[in-house]
This record gives C-alpha cells, structure tokens and sequence, in this order.
C-alpha cells in the first residue's frame, strides 16, 4: 500500500475511533470538528510529524497543538493507532480518572503538548514553542497547530500572528479546519471571519488553501510550508463538518451531540465499508 492510501486508510480509523468513543450510551462528543479534521490529523502522525510513542517527550520531536481541543477525541483515536497508549484507552474517554480526558491534558497523557480548548489560546502556545525552538538553534524541527475556523473570532489568535511575523518563525505551520460551522450554525450566519486569505495574507503569514480531505493535497502544503523562509504559514484547509458520517455532515446538531443506535450503526457501517475499500 502507498503512503497516501496509508493516510487515508488512518483517517478512516481516525472516524471509527470517534464514533465508538461516543458510542451510543448517551455520551456526547464533537464527533462533526473531529471528523472534518481526520485527513489533516492522519497527514501528520501517519507522515510528517517526527515523534516516538516509546519517548513522549524526545527532545528531537516536532510537535503538535490541537488549539480546537474540544475535538481532542480525534487526536486521542490517531495517537491510539500511532502506539502512544492501548486501543483499549479509548472506550474509558472522560471517565473519571482516565488519562483521555474532553479536553486535552498534557500532565495525563502521553505525547499531548499542551491543554487546549480554550480557544483562541493554541496559536500563541505554538509561536512560543516555535520561537523556543529557534533560540535553541533546532531549525530542523516544527510546530504544527490546527485551529477551527470558529476560533477566528478570538481576539488572541490575531496577537499571535502578528508576533509570528514579528519573530520570523518559518518552522511554524498553522492548519485552518475550515468546516465553515461552529457550535450553533454556519459562520457567515453567527459570526462572519471571512475572508480568511486575506486577512493572514494581510498580517504576513504564507497562506496555502487546499481541499482538506485529500491527502496528496495536505502533504504537499505541508511540505510547501516546511520549505518557507522567514516566515510563518499558514494551510486554510476547506472541509466539511462530519465528513464521511452522511447523516451528520453539515448538521450543528453533531458539533457536540450523542448518537442513537441506529445512527451509531449507520455511521461505523459507512465507515467500515470506506475502510473495506482501501485495505
């Protein structure tokens, strides 16, 4: 199997793990954020990002901020398969003492950078993080940091780019999850960030705008950004809230919503027949 199929084949996993983490027993998850994210996600830990699930904390490891952490399950169902902890992990998510928590936690769990979720907040975690990299002289390294689109109104992610520009960190790559909803609604309709191009043309940022579910378009933009000199860029990725669950994409219900049985055994069968396809 090629690389690219790889990916794809893990963002499927990724959506499957989602799905069984919500389950159908009345728990609520984000199940729409985390799957308009799988191919964005499984680009970086099934290619790009450089880490070692035996050595969390290897100090030669890129890293990665998920600033959107109220849709960490997807991180934790890509970690899962990357070997960071048991699959067996996954079905404890939230409960109490579990090391997989609703947001992110990165005094529980193993290869988590930094707790996220307050969004707005991940954008400036990763500039410092990029800019301590530099004043330790590891150019080699990046910092990837995927943020919703939602998180544009927050006033603090634009403080952020600017200080990127202003620090010339090039080993910073921001990912736009451009699902074009938030909690309650379309974005044009709640709160308007458009157009997104420009504005972080406008504040200095190298904007690359790909279709963010296929997989040879994702890693050639991050590629692209990686080969970026003097400073940042960022990857506006357009996706669809819920993409592969057809009952949920779209649909705000499902930014943070419990699944029925039938929808849970409609959405694994979608999915298990998308993985059938490329095994």
């Amino acid at each position: 199997m090629n690389k690219t199929n790889e990916i794809k084949l893990l963002a499927w996993k990724i959506r499957r793990n989602t799905v069984q983490m919500i389950s159908c027993k009345g728990q609520v998850g984000h199940l729409g954020g985390s799957c308009s994210s799988a191919e964005i996600v499984a680009s970086l830990y099934g290619s790009r990002l450089r880490f070692r699930p035996d050595d969390p904390k290897w100090e030669g490891r890129d890293k990665f901020i998920y600033s959107k952490g109220h849709a960490a399950i997807a991180q934790y169902a890509a970690m899962a398969e990357a070997g960071y902890f048991p699959r067996e992990e996954l079905w404890i998510v939230k409960e109490f003492g579990s090391m997989l928590q609703g947001h992110p936690d990165r005094l529980r769990t193993p290869g988590i950078e930094a707790g996220t979720g307050s969004l707005g907040q991940g954008l400036s975690i990763a500039s410092g993080m990029a800019l301590a990299m530099k004043l330790d002289k590891r150019g080699e390294n990046k910092v990837y940091c995927v943020m919703g689109d939602g998180e544009m109104a927050e006033g603090q992610i634009w403080e952020a780019a600017m200080a990127a520009v202003n620090f010339k960190l090039d080993n910073l790559i921001g990912i736009i999850d451009r699902n074009a909803m938030q909690a309650t609604g379309f974005i044009k309709d709640r709160f308007n960030t458009n157009p997104l191009a420009e504005k972080w043309a406008g504040f200095g940022w190298h904007v690359i705008e790909i279709d963010g579910h296929d997989v040879d378009a994702i890693l050639a933009a991050y590629d692209e950004a990686a080969g970026k000199n003097g400073k940042p860029s960022v990857i506006i990725a357009n996706t669809v809230k819920g993409k592969g669950i057809t009952f949920a994409e779209n649909q705000a219900a499902f930014h943070n919503g419990a699944l029925t049985k039938e929808q849970y055994d409609t959405a694994l069968a979608e999915i298990d027949k998308k993985i059938a396809e490329l095994s």
